[in-house]
């Protein structure tokens, strides 16, 4: 068995939406043949637990543009690491540090990974070095 074409939409919108607040290391897994309850995971990490929580913001107002309605939704309190469950899909956004110590990619690398669009999985690097660039140029 394989995610639904379904879960691998949401998966699509959810790792835009996480990209889109800047999350890093953006990762999806097909985790169907693994578990009965869900088609696929989603992990995204921030740097700092405000930017956990807009990405978490961000994920569920995109989520909920393209239909989907969570179940459940743990963690928000500490900003460490956010667990959003739709069902078809669960999102995990962690702290770098969580992301680091649980090492969720580990756990799941027996599971195909879902192919995700460039722009998400392509390090923000390249956006903030050319602003950078443009900036210290322009101060020379």
């Amino acid at each position: 068995m394989t995610a639904t074409a379904h879960a691998v939409d949401l998966v699509t919108v959810a790792a835009r939406a996480a990209s889109d607040k800047l999350a890093q290391q953006i990762v999806a897994f097909d985790v169907s043949d693994q578990l009965a309850i869900t088609d696929a995971f989603l992990l995204a990490s921030a740097t700092n637990d405000r930017q956990v929580k807009a990405i978490v913001d961000e994920v569920e107002d995109k989520l909920r543009e393209a239909g989907a309605k969570p179940i459940r939704r743990e963690g928000e309190r500490d900003g460490r690491w956010v667990l959003l469950d739709y069902g078809e899909i669960v999102v995990h956004i962690q702290h770098e540090e969580e992301r680091q110590f649980y090492a969720l990619e580990r756990l799941w690398r027996d599971c195909p990974t879902i192919a995700l669009p460039a722009e998400v999985t392509a390090p923000h690097q390249g956006r903030d070095d050319a602003e950078g660039a443009t900036d210290s140029t322009s101060g020379e």
